[in-house]
């Protein structure tokens, strides 16, 4: 199991949820809003967002990566990915039966 950290956009967080489910490049996204401070251009910036938790698997992680940045309005997106080394197996298994592995 592979759990993705991407933050976008508040107004870009349902689409990109429910595209990437739709797909099933994803078994899960959970948003929870934040506000992030950031150096963009040699200028600090404060923007309100939301932080995407996008439940996949290893094998599925390369095409979700590629499809959220089709899909990120970010000319450089924050695309991070965690490996499960502890995970419930019911949790794990149902990850899995949920997204399409790669072909």
């Amino acid at each position: 199991m592979t759990t993705v950290f991407v933050t976008v956009p508040e107004n870009s967080a349902e689409e990109i949820a429910t595209t990437l489910i739709q797909e099933q490049l994803a078994a899960c996204v959970n948003s929870v809003d934040c506000s992030s401070t950031y150096r963009w251009n040699g200028e600090i910036h404060t923007d309100t967002e939301a932080i995407l938790f996008i439940k996949t698997t290893a094998e599925t992680y390369e095409k979700l990566k590629t499809r959220v940045k089709e899909l990120h309005p970010y000319d450089v997106p924050c695309i991070e990915r965690f490996e499960e080394d502890d995970v419930l197996s019911a949790y794990k298994s149902w990850i899995e039966e949920s997204v399409i592995a790669d072909s």
